[in-house]
């Protein structure tokens, strides 16, 4: 029999709406004492039931859900049925399968499989748990990728923080398989990026941003072009072979601006050059200088993992704006993107309106853009539309 987790009065009515997080503060008690990762069923204060979850005692949120459906049990069958259906979007109705492709097979909660992450580059995959119920059960969903998607190798990467947060003692290791080689390289839109799957950002790449690349690549020909913050290349190298006159990429990362170089080399890209440098302290430099582009991209990293930290955030990306501003030409495109998921689509715009105001230009939005389809947005987890992309035209 499982045990219950017991909500407190008038707290239910967002798991019935299907959100996944039960935080601690929501529950009044236990009926039972489930170990760390074990199956519940979340129940009302009125005794109905709600949902099937994995219970952490370790993390602010007490338990995960999984299913809505009394008596489910879950177990392999469930968690391959689960995992089926999120290749089945990838690859019938996105069509992003292919030999070489990159794509997210496996986006956690908008997968309605909380607490995992599964990217796909070429015949490797990537896993990455932030739940701790299904970091134990990680040889079993080993076990259903293989069977699903025959990998040459699957990687673990851990994201900073969570081991903490989860109670989790994971280190990036290959859990199965052939390791992943040095010059890994994916295909998209065309093009050719190398990955680095043990090292690089993320779980090796930002694939969230592919469609954002190929709508700015469009707008850049002939163009002179500032990518801040540009990691292996990925905006600016698509400017580059949209026709751009000219591209700078910026990155504190030296082993990021190599990968981009080599990934220029490998797309036969001479009109990019690249430099290693504090993106904030460059941008002040070239601004100081007299510099102007006639598009500016801005892709910084997140800056807040807390809502303690937003302000600070915010403070980050208006200096941001601010240098791009004085640096962008007139009739210049301003592409903003942010991954902060605690700053919404409306902070983000309004700030860029502020600080095109208190530059005295005139800004139009062009288009308000989020990540690419293989990164959908759960309708009952909107934290899941946490990728921000705004292009506009300062005049």
């Amino acid at each position: 029999m499982s045990v219950k987790v017991i909500l407190k009065p008038k707290r239910a009515q967002p798991f019935f709406g299907r959100h996944p997080w039960v935080f601690a503060g929501a529950i009044e008690r236990l009926d039972g004492t489930p170990a760390d990762g074990d199956e519940v069923d979340l129940v009302s204060h009125g005794g109905n039931f709600v949902a099937r979850g994995l219970y952490n005692s370790q993390s602010k949120i007490n338990v995960r859900l999984y299913s809505w459906q009394e008596g489910q049990p879950l177990d392999r069958t469930f968690f391959r049925d689960r995992l089926a259906s999120a290749i089945h979007l990838r690859h019938d109705t996105l069509k992003l399968n292919g030999s070489d492709a990159g794509y997210r097979v496996c986006f956690s909660e908008s997968d309605y499989l909380t607490g995992m992450i599964v990217d796909r580059y070429g015949d490797w995959l990537t896993v990455q748990f932030t739940a701790l119920g299904l970091a134990n059960r990680r040889e079993m969903i080993v076990d259903v990728l293989r069977e699903l998607l025959n990998p040459k190798g699957i990687y673990l990467r851990t994201e900073k923080g969570i081991g903490k947060l989860e109670g989790l003692a994971l280190h990036d290791q290959l859990l199965w398989g052939e390791p992943p080689p040095a010059d890994l390289s994916i295909a998209e839109n065309g093009m050719r990026f190398l990955v680095n799957l043990a090292e690089g950002q993320k779980t090796g790449y930002y694939l969230d941003q592919r469609d954002n690349r190929a709508a700015v690549g469009r707008m850049c020909a002939g163009k002179r072009v500032l990518d801040a913050f540009c990691y292996s290349g990925g905006f600016g190298l698509y400017a580059a072979k949209g026709g751009a006159a000219e591209v700078l990429g910026v990155d504190a990362s030296e082993p990021a601006l190599e990968l981009a170089r080599r990934n220029a080399t490998a797309n036969g890209l001479a009109n990019v050059t690249f430099e290693n440098a504090d993106v904030f302290k460059y941008l002040g430099e070239l601004a100081t200088a007299g510099r102007k582009f006639d598009v500016v991209v801005l892709d910084p990293p997140k800056f807040a993992r807390n809502r303690a930290a937003v302000p600070d955030a915010l403070k980050g990306y208006r200096r941001l704006h601010q240098l791009a501003l004085k640096l962008l030409d007139r009739d210049g495109v301003l592409v903003s993107c942010c991954c902060t998921g605690l700053i919404t689509m409306t902070d983000l715009e309004e700030l860029i309106g502020q600080v095109a105001v208190e530059a005295r230009r005139d800004l139009q939005l062009l288009e308000r853009r989020g990540a690419s389809a293989d990164h959908p947005v759960a309708v009952t987890c909107r934290e899941t539309g946490y990728l921000k992309c705004v292009i506009s035209r300062a005049l």
